[in-house]
C-alpha cells in the first residue's frame, strides 16, 4: 500500500496573531530577504487576503506581500 502525504503549509499551523508575529520574526533574524516574503505570503494566507486588503486601506491585490500565492 502506497503511502499518502500532505502539502505542508506553514499557514496551517498559525493559529493566532502572536503565532504570525513570532514566525515573522524569526524570518526577519535570518536575514534572507526571500524567507521574509515568503513569511507575508504565508502570514497574508493565514490571515485571508480579503481581510488583508481591508486592514491595509484596500490596496490592490497586486501590492500585497503574497510571493506564494
Amino acid at each position: 500500500m502506497a503511502e499518502e502525504f500532505s502539502r505542508y503549509d506553514t499557514a496551517d499551523f498559525l493559529k493566532t496573531e502572536e503565532d504570525a508575529m513570532l514566525y515573522l520574526d524569526a524570518c526577519l533574524e535570518d536575514g534572507d530577504s526571500a524567507l521574509t516574503t515568503h513569511a507575508l505570503g504565508v502570514i497574508a494566507r493565514m490571515r485571508d487576503l480579503s481581510q488583508l486588503a481591508r486592514d491595509t486601506n484596500n490596496l490592490p491585490r497586486e501590492s500585497l506581500p503574497c510571493a506564494v500565492l
